[in-house]
């Protein structure tokens, strides 16, 4: 583990129509474009409106309007422990329910922490063949099947791609651990039976970087291609950087997210033995309870969150579907200790201020935070004050949890979440924070208590805190033609 370090990135609710103006109350700005504009054409998509919302009060810096270095989001794919529909999982936190389950991926009854957020009855039938299918980490499958339905959800299935220049679309998938059973398992076979017996793909389905990798070779994007580990903050991370490679103009489409697989016995001892992991072995469906004052560590999840990001220019083209608008992202480090964060919450307060910088967005827009929040004793709490710190009237702010329902999905957690996020902006429902009982009393933000809420969202923020890294996302909503 590194010094924790933070990274921030925000997206934006827009509206794309032709006639008719915008439901929203308040604009900050907006951009006309056209049929007749040069950044897009005519027959490919009806143009309209991109706005951003904020409260009537604030005057917000002026915002990127060069539609080449906007960043929308056009398709979103996950692998979760409750399926891999983006809809029935949202909507299985909305109605409350715990994901969490006890572990029969492999024998854990000896073990002080017998319970996960595992995933079961996964397919990967109609997106990896049966002959890689035998041999890839989990890892790796739950990215190549998230990976095609958020292209697939973008509009861009083999065929579309076929049409396109695959130089220009690129990939950026991270992992925390990598392959961890397949390294595991290369190790007990090297100890036991000697080094012959080592598979040929040990090294290479055990490397992070090979959910970028197979995904690319699956689809044939030839962009830019790398993957980014970063403990909990790796998804967060490969948002940023992406977005980073659209605005720079080295891509047109980045495909980012996170994926792990470590609900593995090497995975959940070593959580074990770093007593991080809640012990409610009688209790698992409760264990994760983010901010209540009798929290005792976080539960082990795992999957895979991955969007579709592209140039605004790229998406109005091609007459894509657009989810929301990626507007900005920041990088900090607490420079303290691998686990324990600053006692004055620097490093988290400065990442999201300098976050809110690079978005152009003031605090006073910001309505809705998705908290990282893994039901730890020390982060909980330095996530909440760094966040009074900079919003100081928190009173219309809302907070919720989602880790209390499908655990800590460690380098997968910022890709589920930030769909989690997106479906909050979407819908205007947000998700509760279950198994709350007892309010820790620093916590005077509404974190949206066992129960879901109607919730009109300006900007979403989205914060992932680890022991070793931290990551704040902000998003804002983004319509299509479409009626929602």
């Amino acid at each position: 583990m590194s010094s924790i370090t933070y990274s921030n990135l925000i997206l934006k609710k827009g509206e794309s129509r032709v006639n008719g103006g915008s439901h929203l109350q308040y604009t900050i700005e907006t951009v006309k474009l056209t049929a007749n504009s040069a950044s897009c054409k005519p027959k490919a998509v009806k143009c309209g409106r991109i706005r951003a919302m904020a409260s009537p009060a604030v005057s917000a810096p002026k915002r990127e309007t060069d539609p080449k270095k906007r960043v929308v989001i056009t398709g979103m794919g996950l692998v979760s422990v409750f399926g891999n529909d983006i809809d029935n999982f949202y909507n299985k936190l909305l109605e409350g329910q715990s994901g969490i389950s006890l572990i029969d991926s492999f024998d854990a009854s000896n073990y002080s922490v017998r319970f996960a957020g595992q995933i079961r009855d996964f397919s990967s039938e109609g997106y990896i063949d049966g002959k890689n299918d035998r041999r890839l980490d989990n890892c790796w499958r739950y990215c190549l099947v998230a990976g095609k339905r958020a292209l697939d959800d973008a509009n861009l299935g083999q065929q579309v791609l076929e049409t396109m220049d695959k130089t220009r679309i690129g990939v950026l998938v991270g992992s925390g651990m990598g392959g961890l059973k397949v390294f595991s398992d290369g190790v007990e076979a090297l100890l036991q039976r000697g080094y012959k017996k080592i598979s040929p793909f040990f090294i290479p389905y055990s490397i992070t970087n090979m959910g970028s990798a197979l995904l690319a070779i699956e689809t044939g994007l030839m962009g830019p291609n790398y993957s980014i580990s970063t403990a909990c903050a790796t998804a967060n991370h490969s948002f940023c950087a992406a977005a980073n490679h659209i605005r720079r103009g080295d891509a047109d489409i980045m495909v980012a997210g996170g994926t792990e697989a470590g609900v593995t016995a090497t995975g959940v001892g070593g959580f074990i033995a770093c007593r991080a992991l809640s012990q409610r072995n009688e209790d698992y469906g409760k264990a994760s309870r983010p901010w209540d004052t009798n929290r005792d560590g976080f539960v082990i999840g795992e999957g895979s969150g991955i969007l579709v990001m592209e140039s605004l220019e790229h998406a109005l083209k091609r007459g894509a579907n657009i989810i929301a608008e990626y507007l900005g992202g920041a990088v900090t480090c607490d420079a303290h200790h691998m686990t324990d964060p600053r006692p004055d919450g620097l490093g988290v307060s400065s990442c999201i201020t300098k976050g809110l910088l690079d978005a152009k967005i003031s605090p006073e827009e910001v309505n809705y935070i998705n908290a990282h929040a893994t039901s730890t004793l020390a982060g909980d709490l330095a996530e909440v004050n760094a966040i009074k710190k900079v919003f100081k009237d928190t009173s219309e702010i809302k907070m919720n949890g989602t880790k209390s329902m499908i655990g800590h999905g460690l380098g997968a957690a910022g890709g589920i979440e930030a769909i989690a996020t997106i479906k909050a902006i979407k819908t205007g429902w947000l998700h509760p924070t279950i198994n709350q009982y007892e309010l820790e009393p620093q916590v005077t933000i509404d974190t949206v208590p066992n129960v879901k809420k109607q919730h009109e969202v300006n900007v979403g923020n989205y914060l992932i805190w680890i022991d070793s890294k931290y990551d704040l996302i902000q998003y804002s909503k983004g319509k299509t033609n479409k009626k929602i």
